[in-house]
């Protein structure tokens, strides 16, 4: 059952051409339209299925600097100063709020991690204050266990997943960018070695500039270009429960749990850490440069093996011809299936900790398809392979929360302008030459 998501209007006219084709109308599509809307740009979004429909709508909703790579902090922290400014900015309310995050652990290793993280991340000018059982306790008012210590980051933040990215969408529309649903890229058109075009399944439509923010699909679509672009892909689950008064009143993680309270009064809820694996062909073809990350957290990954996979969907093995019914339209939206195991792990947990929530109750659960780079760290980069091509995935199942900087930093490379933050950890090259491929930090 997909999660909620608010439905965006397309524009009435398709379009010929473009100064900027985006194609993916997740979080970092819809903000990089949003962003090159604002600069005058003559762009154009285009989404196979619904704007915000696949990850961008599934995710927790977090928007944190606490406990990311190094590499992702100047991103994070461009992000979080245009989450506090985009509601106002763009009349659309995107559910954004700098709430604080809280962590409480009874694992002391976990305390010793945070603290190294935090002195790391002073030098950023970022805040995160190690709690002590005391003040654990304290910031978890209602909950049962007696905590070891934890870590809060009072500058972070949440936002609605349902509403962000088409609001985005919508507010870029005001301002000139043309939005398309129901309509897939097929492929790049080229010229001179170069992207001379984008062909979708209702035609061409001419464009020197194409930002492709795909998720799961993006290296399927890149290697039908000869493009190798090693993502990986994991499903994650989460729910959402019916409105009740709020015991738990910032986003918060335990071990049992992680959760996020919603302006309706629900949450949204998930295991920490957890994901399942359906590998095909795609996982198969990674599979040596993702066997770091998997040997080193093989506890937490279920493993479904099965043919659909290598049939259908990202992972498979498909051939198409731009004026043939592409993948991408076989699969409007992905829409994978959630674990019901870990729902009800999750709620009980949630139950048990708070004795105020024993008649929580679930109205509503998903899976989502989390596109994943080797190292844990986004793809936004030009491909020297092919000129004008700008990549934005690989976002490892913490890009919500960098959406509106990893948007406007595509939209700078895309317009050769200077970038807001220095794109070199974000390069393409690392992912095919070996050049600064270290593996993931903390996350």
């Amino acid at each position: 059952m997909p999660a909620p998501i608010r439905y965006v209007q397309d524009s009435a006219h398709f379009p010929e051409s473009a100064d900027v084709v985006v194609i993916g109308g997740g979080i970092a599509g819809a903000a990089a339209t949003y962003e090159l809307a604002k600069k005058g740009v003559k762009v154009v979004l285009l989404e196979k299925g619904l704007v915000g429909g696949e990850q961008s709508s599934r995710n927790w909703g977090w928007c944190r600097q606490q406990n990311r790579d190094e590499r992702e902090l100047p991103l994070i922290i461009y992000s979080l100063q245009r989450w506090g400014e985009l509601n106002a900015e763009t009349g659309e309310e995107l559910g954004f709020r700098r709430t604080g995050l809280v962590y409480a652990t009874r694992d002391q290793s976990e305390i010793d991690a945070w603290d190294n993280w935090g002195k790391m991340a002073k030098h950023y000018g970022v805040r995160s204050d190690i709690l002590n059982a005391e003040q654990a306790k304290l910031m978890t008012p209602g909950s049962t266990t007696n905590w070891l210590g934890g870590v809060s980051s009072p500058t972070d933040g949440h936002a609605e997943p349902a509403l962000a990215a088409p609001g985005l969408a919508i507010a870029a529309q005001r301002l000139g960018a043309t939005v398309i649903q129901q309509c897939a890229v097929r492929g790049l058109d080229t010229a001179a070695g170069q992207v001379s075009g984008v062909w979708t399944e209702r035609g061409l439509i001419k464009t020197s500039s194409v930002i492709c923010a795909g998720g799961a699909w993006t290296s399927m679509f890149c290697r039908r270009h000869g493009i190798d672009l090693p993502l990986g892909n994991v499903i994650g689950t989460a729910f959402r429960t019916a409105p009740i008064e709020q015991a738990i009143t910032m986003p918060l993680y335990t071990p049992g749990f992680a959760c996020r309270p919603q302006l309706d009064g629900s949450y949204t809820v998930s295991v920490s850490g957890r994901g399942r694996l359906e590998p095909g062909v795609q996982g198969l073809r990674y599979a040596r440069q993702f066997y770091p990350t998997f040997k080193s957290r093989r506890k937490n990954l279920k493993i479904r093996l099965g043919l659909s996979p290598f049939i259908h969907g990202p992972e498979a093995l498909a051939r198409w011809q731009f004026d043939g019914v592409s993948p991408f339209e076989k699969v409007r939206i992905l829409d994978p299936q959630a674990d019901h195991a870990m729902v009800l792990e999750g709620i009980n947990a949630m139950r048990r900790e708070y004795p105020a929530l024993a008649g929580l109750k679930m109205v509503q659960s998903w899976g989502g398809m989390i596109d994943s780079a080797p190292d844990a760290i986004p793809v936004i980069s030009t491909v020297p392979k092919l000129p004008g091509l700008v990549i934005s995935a690989g976002y490892s199942g913490h890009g919500f929360g960098i959406g509106p900087g990893a948007g406007r930093l595509a939209a700078d490379l895309v317009m050769n302008e200077q970038p807001i933050v220095d794109p070199t950890p974000y390069r393409y090259s690392r992912l095919v030459d070996g050049s600064g491929l270290d593996t993931p930090g903390m996350m």
